[in-house]
């Protein structure tokens, strides 16, 4: 027999988050029949531009790697009970790692001459490649984890904080990218020099996927063992219950912060490298594309479940990858995506407030069973019908 009261919760969050999903549709409906669009025409170009074709797919796909990983940045976070958003911030500052560590490996120089571009060092593809995504994952690790030391030990509003050093972090690539480091080739897009062929992510073959896909369904994976199978989670989720307990219970909470949010800004530098050595080839705008803002999207209409978390990215993918279409199809502008997405997101915050306001997922309370009658000894209790 199923115990259908174990899956009253899991069916809550799939409900709700579902019905906010299509509630966000019905709404970008509404906005597309208000600047002329035929909405039901718009829903069929999404769909043929995101799921419709297997070379169109393939784009989805391209576009769910970054928000797989992208979206622990919240929800490892969320684990500890802290609402974290610097995801973009940690992103591009990993991915900026990951290209300063790939130029000094090739080159020995950040700003190499053409001398040393024509030739490299001559180091193992695979060994500057590995470097690259420790440099990455480092250095968003670091970031992140400043937010959570900010917020243990100063308790400084961790959203605040994370919010700010997003900025931070952007102007920081602009003025790396634009000055120091400045590829002089790159007129109208200031670039940093580009990364060596040879130490580029390939695409799995048969596909234009790059394996940055295969890095985010692990981290993914990983992540959920981690969290819900492991005594390092338990703890983490202990202290997200109730941090005064947790304390009592001698867990040591702020070390848990702190690697918690380590591992959280990571994920998502090691997303960034993915974008510098899989899609980019160097450090420029383009890292500030905003899949760090589309892994909180992710991570709120996941509920946080890394799992839940791959296929909520292909949804999420599949949106970002229609914007070229509805430009040509329907006139509508390239950032309308950005509408459906911000829509969809406001929905699922929405229905955060609908959770246990629903009497069919509520637990049914145990009744109390009548005492039996007192019998003596040698004596069959009475038993009235």
């Amino acid at each position: 027999m199923v115990n259908l009261q174990n899956w009253r919760r899991p069916l809550e969050s799939l409900v709700l988050s579902g019905g906010a999903i299509l509630v966000g549709l019905l709404l970008f409906g509404i906005f597309c029949a208000l600047v002329g669009a035929n909405p039901f025409a718009v829903y069929a170009s999404i769909w043929k531009a995101a799921f419709g074709q297997w070379s169109t797919f393939q784009n989805t796909l391209i576009r769910a790697a970054p928000l797989m990983l992208s979206f622990l940045c919240t929800a490892l976070p969320a684990r500890l009970g802290l609402v974290i958003i610097g995801n973009e911030g940690a992103l591009v500052i990993g991915g900026l790692g990951a290209v300063l560590m790939g130029l000094m490996l090739s080159y020995g120089n950040l700003v190499p001459s053409p001398e040393q571009l024509a030739e490299p060092l001559g180091m193992s593809p695979l060994v500057i490649q590995i470097a690259m995504a420790l440099a990455g994952m480092a250095a968003g690790g670091l970031w992140i984890m400043a937010v959570g030391a900010l917020r243990h030990y100063r308790a400084v509003n961790e959203t605040i904080s994370s919010l700010l050093l997003n900025y931070i972090a952007i102007a920081l690539l602009n003025h790396l990218v634009g000055g120091p480091i400045r590829d002089p080739a790159s007129l109208n897009k200031p670039s940093s020099f580009s990364l060596a062929e040879a130490v580029m992510l390939g695409n799995i073959p048969g596909t234009r996927v790059h394996w940055g896909l295969l890095y985010g369904i692990i981290a993914c994976i990983i992540s959920y063992i981690l969290i819900q199978r492991t005594t390092f989670g338990f703890s983490a989720r202990v202290a997200g219950g109730n941090i005064r307990a947790a304390r009592i219970a001698g867990l040591p909470v702020g070390k848990l912060t702190l690697i918690i949010c380590f591992l959280a800004g990571s994920c998502a530098g090691l997303a960034g490298m993915v974008e510098v050595a899989a899609v980019q080839g160097s450090a420029n705008e383009s890292l500030n594309v905003g899949y760090g803002y589309g892994g909180i999207l992710v991570a709120f209409a996941a509920r946080h479940n890394p799992l839940a978390a791959i296929l909520i990215s292909l949804l999420v993918g599949g949106i970002l990858a229609s914007g070229g279409i509805l430009q040509r199809t329907h006139n509508l502008p390239d950032a309308t995506v950005l509408i459906f997405q911000g829509l969809i997101f406001l929905c699922v915050l929405y229905s955060d407030s609908l959770y246990g306001r629903f009497g069919i997922f509520k637990e049914k309370p145990m009744t109390a069973q009548p005492p039996a009658p007192p019998t003596t000894p040698g004596q069959e209790p009475v038993v009235i019908s």
